[in-house]
């Protein structure tokens, strides 16, 4: 049951809701997952899987990934990284 590129959707945590595939296994209960959310370790027991697959391999780059999305016909918003605003004014 779990495939990579089958997909799921999240249903806990902050990203509940939105829709990811496996990119690799870590062990029996952690994988891999990208997509909607970000690339990062999750437990099976927190997502749920739909009959939908991705045509990916094991250990995708997250370029593969947003092309298979693509190609289904789902949107990915690619967020940027956080940037350093500036430095904070030192009290003297």
């Amino acid at each position: 049951m779990t495939d990579v590129g089958r997909l799921y959707v999240k249903i806990a945590g902050r990203e509940a809701g939105k829709f990811c595939t496996i990119v690799d296994t870590v062990d029996k209960q952690m994988v891999m997952i990208d997509g909607q959310v970000r690339r990062k370790k999750c437990n099976l027991a927190h997502l749920m899987p739909l009959e939908k697959t991705l045509d990916l391999k094991i250990g995708a780059s997250h370029a593969d990934v947003i092309k298979a999305f693509e190609k289904m016909g789902m949107k990915i918003v690619a967020t940027k990284p956080k940037t350093k605003k500036g430095n904070k004014p030192v009290r003297q």
